[in-house]
């Protein structure tokens, strides 16, 4: 899975989480993907949405998983976010801005996703 994420990047292709620091290349995007797997095995990323505007695309998508990975709370989560993505040649991202909930991950790492 982690080759098949790094793939769609450039060769050196960047992703920020939330305005944090990016991963550059496509070992450094592999390995910030092999944390959000290695914390949640059971990860499930559904698409819900797929805008397309030139050289620039957003994908929407839910995370769903249970947080049972080293050191992991048990709880399961549900957070919606976006990537904001700029093409380049070969159609490949170049750069990935990721925006999520910070605030609401937390909580649900710490209790749990409540449906209600």
């Amino acid at each position: 899975m982690l080759v098949s994420v790094a793939s769609f990047y450039s060769p050196n292709g960047s992703l920020a989480i939330n305005g944090g620091t990016p991963a550059v290349g496509r070992s450094a995007i592999a390995e910030a993907a092999q944390g959000f797997i290695t914390a949640f095995p059971d990860l499930q990323v559904l698409m819900d949405d797929l805008i397309i505007q030139g050289e620039r695309a957003e994908y929407h998508w839910t995370l769903v998983g249970t947080n049972t990975g080293p050191g992991g709370t048990g709880h399961r989560v549900r957070i919606s976010g976006f990537e904001a993505w700029k093409i380049g040649p070969g159609h490949l991202i170049i750069d990935s801005r990721g925006t999520f909930d910070n605030a609401k991950y937390q909580r649900q790492l710490a209790h749990g996703f409540s449906s209600l």
